[in-house]
């Protein structure tokens, strides 16, 4: 007896896209992450092939957020064709496993800017009372 290839197991699963994405976890107001393999037309609470990191976007006591990454695996299944998610080509990039994300760029684009107002506003807030003091 021989697997068909329509009967959804057997040769299809071994050739089918795969993708590198986010896996959320965690409770309510407290997301953590897993980065794993699976494939892609399967949504995030199915099964997965395997998970080549973690990741908890919210700051510990030391303002870090921690990441940690199987470089080798993820690197073998980039090799192996695997598609990768943006948030994780975000992440990945920011790591230096992959060139920087253009998403990245423009966040921090739009972080300084905001900063630079907010230090306009403050030495302009700063100016209109030192003269109102002195008059």
């Amino acid at each position: 007896m021989s697997l068909s290839p329509a009967s959804g197991i057997g040769r299809f699963y071994k050739h089918s896209a795969k993708i590198i994405r986010f896996v959320r976890l965690g409770c309510t107001n407290r997301p953590f992450y897993h980065i794993v393999v699976m494939e892609r037309r399967k949504n995030q609470h199915q099964p997965v092939i395997e998970q080549v990191g973690s990741y908890d976007p919210l700051p510990n006591d030391f303002n870090e957020r921690l990441v940690a990454l199987n470089t080798e695996r993820i690197r073998f299944w980039l090799g192996k064709g695997a598609h990768i998610s943006d948030p994780a080509a975000e992440l990945l990039g920011v790591a230096g496993l992959l060139p920087i994300h253009p998403r990245t760029y423009m966040t921090a684009w739009r972080n300084r800017r905001k900063l630079a107002e907010e230090q306009a506003e403050a030495a302009a807030a700063g100016q209109a009372e030192s003269a109102s003091a002195s008059a």
